[in-house]
């Protein structure tokens, strides 16, 4: 239902900050910087080396704004940070913690699925699940068969060397507890129900649970004793209610409100744990708390026997975690669509317009991008679309931002409905991920045999194409809208007219 009111004017803020945020994906790797100035873009001293989740947790985010704005190029940058990631994995398809954006080294080895990698694996499976892009369905499944081999020790998770697997760290920190949520999402129930059994076992002997518990000596890690407000455990019990309706998590949900309101309660709002043995409080709290643990409007449709009364701001897994006891009929529920939590807890509605932008196509009325075909224009945005599908900034830009020139890694054919590219072959079978040892793509003339699939793939960094657009010249561009094409050639014919068209790309050059 649309405000008759509303113009908009909260997806034009989303775009002017999107793209203030652009700069920091201007490097040879395209994983993002870990900050950005919002004026100047980003500082010449900045950090080169950023963490795994945060080079790998803008996909949603961005992607949705793609789709509502019909601009590519917050999707492209992206997705391309998370191929960035990817192709540099290891051997035994492990990430490390800490990456170097410009040279593309690891600077911290550890694997895990908690501290500075846990969104990364989130993302992957819920790219998918929001886009229907299967090739975020692969990469999540080839991480998530690694992490079950090599991280997994029932029902703990432990870090690990990402080469050769050896344990770093036998250690359970807290940010570990939104996995079994995750593993909810992918299907995998059993193993779902056991870790989140084990986590909260440690709630339990706490009250809270610490940033770091080691699993060999079974106590709280030294130097990790605070419990800074984090609902990721919350969250994992709502997921498994879900799944199971299984009263222990209610139970579970009582326990956590308990902790929070006799616990962490303060004069001014929720307190820090500094260390969750003595339950010693500290005067600070996060803003996550807002935005994921806590909700500000009114409880409805349920009572539990806990004094939830209370708290004058709610519980947002909590309330849901309880609502859903007493029935779905709320809009997270029984609503005109199924939603996806973002890592910050925000729900992103699965609607046409953002979910079925990549449909096949194959039925009837199907909802597809394309001119003529896409009836959702929610604002006219600044950029002009050329020929080639690149995307072009126009003059209005804030001059004082240094704005990159990003090609669009889309089909060129565009979406149309009822005539829609579907899954390439590459897609569906995995890409080869590979890291380049140059940041230049170097077009080679191939012959192509009969039967064969031909993966054309390159890197491109955003300096290189925003050069080659002052430049007035377009032959980066042409070659790496090339080389972003995946053919599967089934017969010498179709060898040969792609042989030919790649000819007339030399020719012209």
């Amino acid at each position: 239902m649309k405000i008759q009111s509303y113009d908009d004017q909260l997806l034009h803020l989303a775009v002017d900050l999107a793209t203030r945020l652009l700069p920091a994906f201007d490097t040879p790797t395209g994983i993002p910087f870990g900050s950005v100035n919002l004026v100047h873009g980003v500082d010449e001293n900045e950090s080169k080396i950023t963490s795994t989740a945060g080079g790998g947790t803008l996909t949603l985010e961005f992607g949705v704004l793609s789709r509502l704005t019909n601009n590519p190029i917050y999707e492209h940058v992206t997705k391309n940070a998370v191929r960035g990631i990817w192709a540099r994995r290891s051997k035994i398809n492990l990430v490390g913690a800490h990456i170097n954006v410009f040279t593309g080294e690891w600077t911290q080895k550890d694997a895990g699925i908690g501290t500075s990698i846990d969104s990364f694996y989130e993302y992957l499976l819920k790219a998918y699940l929001l886009f229907g892009d299967e090739e975020y369905l692969f990469m999540f499944q080839e991480a998530y068969k690694a992490a079950m081999h090599y991280l997994h020790h029932d029902p703990w998770y432990v870090e690990v060397n990402m080469n050769s697997a050896a344990t770093v760290w036998p250690l359970f920190n807290s940010l570990q507890a939104f996995w079994p949520g995750l593993q909810v999402l992918a299907g995998d129930i059993d193993p779902a129900v056991r870790t989140h059994a084990a986590f909260l076992s440690v709630w339990k002997k706490y009250g809270f649970t610490p940033e770091g518990f080691n699993l060999a000596t079974l106590n709280v890690q030294s130097g990790q004793k605070g419990y800074p407000l984090r609902p990721e455990l919350m969250e994992s019990t709502y997921w498994l209610f879900k799944a199971t309706r299984d009263p222990r998590y209610l139970d579970a949900g009582r326990d956590f409100v308990t902790s929070l309101q006799y616990g962490s309660r303060c004069p001014c709002g929720y307190c820090h744990i500094a260390d969750v043995e003595s339950h010693k409080q500290d005067d600070h709290m996060e803003s996550f708390f807002l935005a994921e643990t806590i909700y500000t409007s009114q409880f409805t449709n349920f009572s539990v026997a806990c004094n939830l009364s209370k708290l004058q701001m709610k519980v947002k897994y909590l309330w849901l975690l309880f609502d859903l006891a007493v029935g779905p009929d709320n809009i997270v529920e029984n609503g005109p669509y199924k939603y996806i939590f973002s890592t910050e807890g925000h729900l992103l509605p699965a609607t046409p317009e953002i979910s079925l932008v990549s449909e096949h196509c194959s039925y009837f009325g199907a909802f597809c991008k394309g001119d003529g075909m896409h009836k959702c224009h929610p604002m006219d945005t600044s950029f002009d679309r050329q020929e080639t599908n690149d995307t072009q900034f126009h003059g209005d830009w804030d001059p004082s931002i240094r704005h990159t020139k990003v090609q669009n890694s889309f089909s060129s054919s565009g979406f149309i409905k009822g005539h829609c590219p579907g899954l390439t072959h590459g897609q569906k079978f995995g890409k080869l991920y590979v890291e380049n040892d140059e940041n230049t793509y170097e077009h080679k003339s191939m012959d192509y045999p009969q039967k064969r699939s031909v993966v054309f793939i390159s890197n491109p960094t955003a300096r290189q194409i925003m050069d080659a657009d002052q430049d007035n010249t377009s032959n980066i561009q042409e070659m790496n809208q090339n080389s972003e094409r995946v053919a599967y050639l089934t017969d010498s014919k179709e060898a040969e007219t792609f042989s030919e068209e790649m000819q007339q790309v030399d020719d012209t050059s």
